[in-house]
């Protein structure tokens, strides 16, 4: 058994053409660790401005990636976030939800998963 029990499906997605990306919340405990978090995994701009708005923006922009058919970011650890912080939670899975929302609406594939269980 691997250490890393989501590398299996990570290494199918990338092989399918797809931009995969872990999002690893564990230790994450208020929303400027949530953040930071974002901006190192998922290499967003400097001009990221550490708030919802500004998730928002680069999240949209991650479905268009060129040369890439989508986008897939698996999101871990994410429980003690949730509990530390729950009306950030509540705001962050919005975001997410409404960026999917987004993708779809042009044709775009950003997919994100919230895994359960061990962390990547």
């Amino acid at each position: 058994m691997t250490s890393e029990p989501l590398a299996p499906v990570l290494a199918a997605v990338r092989a399918a053409g797809l931009n995969a990306v872990s999002l690893d919340l564990g230790g994450v405990s208020d929303k400027a660790a949530f953040m930071e978090r974002c901006a190192r995994a998922l290499s967003l701009p400097d001009w990221f401005g550490r708030n919802w708005d500004a998730l928002a923006d680069c999240l949209t922009d991650l479905a268009g990636v060129p040369g890439s058919p989508g986008r897939l970011l698996v999101v871990t650890g994410w429980q003690e976030y949730a509990e530390a912080a729950p009306r950030d939670w509540i705001v962050a899975q919005e975001v997410f939800t409404d960026a999917v929302e987004y993708a779809r609406e042009r044709g775009a594939v950003l997919e994100i998963v919230l895994a359960l269980g061990t962390r990547t």
